[in-house]
């Protein structure tokens, strides 16, 4: 299983940064167009799969891992729409973008203190037993 989700991370991760750092090769390897815009934030959120698979390893928390996946993708999404701005959308998309993320990494940290201070609670009261 860990293997398996590794690999399938891994391959996660190498198109994401494939089509993050060279749309136009992805494009052309996988026979799509080249819409540089879209290959980016496609590139980001392949890369935020990846990311969320070897959390899923790391931490037993879906909320948490969710969440982290979250802010990394649509942090990323929201640098996607900053330097590609002059290829459409609104002026406004990266900070509203952002400002989401915020409020996502804020409900992250709040939720691995809660898992920690669970997690520490636990470990008191076995150790008085």
């Amino acid at each position: 299983m860990t293997a398996a989700t590794l690999i399938a991370a891994a391959t996660m991760v190498v198109f994401g940064l494939w089509m993050r750092a060279d749309p136009a090769g992805f494009a052309e390897w996988a026979n799509w167009p080249n819409h540089e815009h879209f290959l980016h934030d496609a590139g980001v959120f392949q890369l935020a799969i990846g990311l969320m698979m070897v959390c899923a390893l790391w931490w037993r928390d879906a909320l948490a891992v969710v969440l982290a996946g979250f802010v990394f993708a649509n942090s990323f999404h929201a640098v996607n729409h900053a330097l590609d701005s002059d290829q459409g959308g609104n002026s406004s998309d990266p900070w509203s973008l952002a400002l989401v993320s915020v409020l996502a990494l804020a409900g992250l940290v709040v939720r691995l203190r809660m898992t920690r201070d669970r997690r520490a609670a636990r470990s008191r009261t076995v150790a008085v037993d």
